[in-house]
Order: structure tokens, then C-alpha cells, then sequence
């Protein structure tokens, strides 16, 4: 069958004859792949800045933005039935049966770093025809999320930030809604630097949980999202015309940045900014560039007397799955059109490598299985 593949070692990126997979234990099930997300990581993978193959491979099957329709089940298979919507979540347990984390099904907080993840280290991914995977990964996606599902993976990094937000800010118990009803982020403000997909994204959960949410991004021109941005009911601010320190000016007090960027830069320059008791969410993992002047006595003296907080997440649980299916549909409802238009392109699957090797347009796009 197709697939589209990294050869690490050689330096390419290419369609390959894979292997066709089989069911071969009752609890795993068999996925006729139906759409695959590509994002920055992907890119990155196909630029060689990382990605490992399985052991015993040269080359390591890409995509794990996904998703798939169950065509076989194990005989011990009950969690899923043929026909079944899925999407199948990313990070496998490390193997150390001294690492908590994964043995609590929190491979998510993995302790040990030897964890594998499809399609970015050492496991397949999902940008082929079939998959066979354990019923425990898979979620169930309604049939009409078919055309947005594929967006669950990219939005479980906003449904476990803000998961653990709710969880950290408990401290602070006079944000519990003051009536039945209420969102619980009524009242506060954020900002989410960013207008790419996990950035919008992250910003309809947090106008769903009832933020004042304003989106700062650097994207001008054909690249411009401030409309989408407004359509769902969260302020633009162009970077351009306005620094940090004059965005926090006109918001008041930040009591939640949500950085979607991968830039250092913009980020720190933002944390100078963050409020009174304020949390800050680190989701990007930014490249290795050249060091940046940081105010880090302002930094420090505001982490301090501040009560602030700063927080980094990787990966998803199941509880972020199921939110961000259950999220789909509350956007569906709410914002059709904007929820739509994130997805800006659906490729064939003969063309992905040279879209993911290219440079990216749009807000998202998506390599068509099917």
C-alpha cells in the first residue's frame, strides 16, 4: 500500500510501498485511513530536524494529525465496531515499569523520555492507506464531525493546557462562576499568541470557556486571519502595530496567555506582560536560533510578586480527546463556518511529500486517504 515516508539517513522524503498491516492480537483494530493533518512538526521531520524510524527501518511512515474508519476489530474489541469514526491518539507508553506516568496511562507526562510516537519517533504514522492499532488508542468520532475530525489531535494541545489550567487555578477559588451557568472563565482575560490552526483553535476553547480572548499575531496579507478571528468572537491585534507591552496596556490585566508560536521572542516579550496572578501556557517547542536579550529581573521580580505561574505541555491524554471531539461539535454548532474554514486545502495523497516538504499556505491542510 501507499505511503508517505522519510528516509532519515538519505536525506528524502517520498511515496513508498508499505507493507499492508493485519490484526494479529483480539484487542487491536484495523483503520482505512481517511484524512491526515500536516503540520509544523511534519515539516520539521521533513526537513530532517528530527523524526526516528522505527528499529529496523530506514525510512519512518509520517502523520499523526488523523482520521481514520475502523474496517476490523479483534475478537476482544469492544471499545470500537466497523464503521466507527476514530481518531487514534499519538504517544505509546515507554516500556520502564518504574516510569508511573505510563503505567497510569499518562504517557503524556512520560518520566523516562523513551517513549515512541507515531509517525514522529520510533512508530509508523498514520499517512498511509490501513493502520492496525490497539483499541486503547482509538476515540470515536461522531459521523457529523466527518469533515472537521481531522482537527481533534491539533486541538487536544488547547484541551489539555486548559485542563490543567482549571486544575492549577483552583488556588485561586473566588474564579469559581458566581452563578450556575456561567463559563468559568467569565470575567478573565487571554491572550493566545498565534493565528495558525493550534492557535485558533486554542482560542475557540478559550471564547467557549467565556474569556475575553484577543489573538496576537505577526500573520499579515493573504495570511491575514484577522476575520476569521472576529467571526468566532475573539479580538485580532497585528503584531506589527502594537508591541506586547502595549497590548497588555489595552486589554488591562492578562490573566492567561496561551502561546501557539513556537518563537521565543514574542513569547518572553509577552510574559513581561502577564498579569496579577496570571498563568502563562508554553505549547511550542521553538528551534534552536541565536540567544535573545531577556529582561529576567522584570521576569523574575513579577513571577514573585505577581503569584504567577508558567506552565509547559506536550502531547494529550484521553480526557483531552474526548474533549476536543466533544469541543468539535460545541463549534460546529456555534461557529460552522469559521470551524470550516480552517482547513484550507485537501491534497491527494500522490502529492504529500511535496507538500509537506514545501513551504506552508493557508491555515490547514490535509492529505486525502480516501
Amino acid at each position: 500500500m501507499k505511503a508517505v515516508a522519510v528516509f532519515p539517513v538519505q536525506r528524502r522524503i517520498g511515496l513508498v510501498d508499505h507493507p499492508e498491516p493485519s490484526v494479529s492480537s483480539p484487542t487491536e483494530v484495523k483503520l482505512r485511513m481517511l484524512e491526515v493533518g500536516v503540520c509544523g512538526t511534519d515539516r520539521e521531520i521533513a526537513a530532517f530536524e528530527y523524526g526516528s524510524p522505527p528499529p529496523g527501518s530506514e525510512y519512518l511512515v509520517i502523520g499523526h494529525e488523523s482520521l481514520g474508519e475502523v474496517v476490523e476489530v479483534g475478537a476482544s474489541a469492544t471499545r470500537v465496531r466497523p464503521g466507527d469514526l476514530v481518531v487514534p491518539m499519538v504517544r505509546r507508553p515507554c516500556p520502564d515499569p518504574s516510569c508511573a506516568p505510563c503505567r497510569a496511562a499518562r504517557q503524556d507526562f512520560c518520566s523516562t523520555g523513551e517513549f515512541t510516537e507515531r509517525g514522529i519517533r520510533g512508530a509508523h504514522g498514520f499517512m498511509t492507506e490501513f493502520v492496525v492499532d490497539d483499541e486503547r488508542y482509538m476515540n470515536v468520532v461522531p459521523p457529523g464531525l466527518r469533515r472537521v475530525g481531522v482537527l481533534t489531535e491539533p486541538l487536544t494541545i488547547a484541551e489539555k493546557a486548559v485542563l490543567e489550567v482549571w486544575k492549577v487555578q483552583q488556588r485561586l477559588p473566588w474564579l469559581r462562576p458566581a452563578r450556575p451557568g456561567q463559563p468559568p472563565g467569565h470575567g478573565q482575560r487571554a491572550v493566545v499568541l498565534g493565528a495558525g490552526p493550534v492557535g485558533l483553535l486554542g482560542a475557540m476553547v478559550l471564547v467557549n470557556a467565556g474569556f475575553e480572548t484577543t489573538v496576537y499575531s505577526r500573520a499579515s496579507g493573504p495570511r491575514d486571519n484577522s476575520g476569521l478571528v472576529r467571526s468566532f468572537g475573539a479580538r485580532y491585534v497585528a503584531a506589527e502595530g502594537v508591541t506586547t507591552t502595549q497590548l497588555a496596556e489595552q486589554i488591562g490585566n492578562v490573566d492567561l496567555v496561551y502561546e501557539a508560536t513556537g518563537a521565543s521572542r514574542v513569547a518572553f516579550e509577552m510574559l513581561e506582560s502577564l498579569g496579577t496572578n496570571g498563568i502563562f501556557l508554553f505549547t511550542g517547542v521553538p528551534g534552536r536560533k541565536g540567544p535573545i536579550e531577556v529582561d529576567t529581573d522584570l521576569i523574575m521580580r513579577n513571577l514573585v510578586l505577581k503569584n504567577q505561574l508558567v506552565l509547559g505541555t506536550v502531547n494529550a491524554d484521553r480526557d483531552a480527546y474526548r474533549g476536543a471531539i466533544r469541543h468539535l461539535a460545541t463549534f460546529a454548532s456555534r461557529w460552522p463556518q469559521a470551524l470550516g474554514r480552517l482547513i484550507t486545502s485537501r491534497t491527494p495523497l500522490d502529492e504529500a511529500p511535496a507538500l509537506v516538504a514545501g513551504q506552508p499556505t493557508g491555515i490547514k491542510s490535509v492529505v486525502v486517504l480516501e
